[in-house]
């Protein structure tokens, strides 16, 4: 019959499938990959490395961008702790089957908590996106890899390629932040919120004389000014005065008008 050629050669190849030498079958066992297993003394390491690079990156962004503007050791306990905890939970979570969502929905509920409650400014926000970040990079990036999987004995290494793929991103994100805390790049704009006095001085025809009174009296070059709030029965104005801060100085009570909102 016509089919008959067909159907010998099927019966030729189901019968040499079984053929397989025992090199063949040892690739195709899939127990082989799972056979591996990390010691004690190589999970240690691995902790040791994530946390290690994490707390050095953070204490270096914290430390010599955040905190040589801002001066605020709120944040400054606030960004290194925070970063800490990511990491940790983060590399434990990695490890068990709920997976990275439930880790990073746990601190999406944790920041509802918290932060909801006091406005956080967006360059401390910023900073805080930015150490999250780290954190879930030192905390999920591959550390270790799977060798030898060819033999009977397959197990972990140390990869340092990866371990600098890791460094380096760590490296770019400071570098950018860096760059772009770099004084000679932009000039520190700040503002100042004034209770003025001279409401006479407010209207669109005399802003010059405003501005040359407000850098008299506050002792710096006016770059902008915004008019806000005015109360006719006490004669006084809310402005906000937008200057350029000299070169090493910060200002972080800027917009401060009552002793009670003062937080060193």
């Amino acid at each position: 019959m016509i089919f008959d050629p067909l159907f010998r050669f099927v019966q030729e190849d189901l019968a040499s499938f079984g053929d397989l030498d025992a090199s063949d079958d040892m690739l195709l066992d899939v127990t082989t990959i799972t056979d591996a297993m990390m010691t004690v003394s190589q999970k240690v390491c691995e902790l040791g490395i994530r946390f290690g690079l994490n707390l050095l990156v953070c204490w270096i962004l914290v430390h010599f961008f955040y905190y040589k503007k801002s001066q605020r050791r709120d944040y400054y306990f606030t960004f290194m702790v925070f970063s800490s905890a990511m990491l940790t939970l983060l590399y434990i979570m990695g490890n068990v089957e709920v997976g990275v969502g439930l880790t990073l929905g746990l601190f999406a509920i944790f920041g509802v908590i918290r932060y909801r409650t006091e406005t956080v400014p967006i360059r401390e926000m910023t900073y805080l996106f930015v150490i999250i970040a780290l954190a879930a990079v030192n905390g999920l990036a591959p550390v270790y890899q799977v060798v030898d999987l060819q033999t009977d004995a397959p197990h972990y290494a140390l990869s340092w390629g990866n371990v600098g793929v890791m460094a380096l991103v760590n490296a770019l994100i400071v570098g950018l932040v860096a760059i772009l805390e770099s004084e000679r790049l932009v000039k520190h704009t700040t503002t100042k919120l004034v209770l003025y006095d001279k409401i006479d001085l407010i209207v669109p025809e005399k802003r010059e004389e405003l501005l040359a009174d407000l850098e008299k009296r506050l002792g710096v070059k006016v770059e902008n000014i915004e008019i806000g709030h005015v109360d006719f029965l006490k004669d006084a104005a809310f402005i906000k005065v937008f200057y350029h801060l000299p070169k090493g100085e910060t200002n972080t009570v800027n917009t401060i008008t009552r002793a009670k909102d003062y937080v060193e």
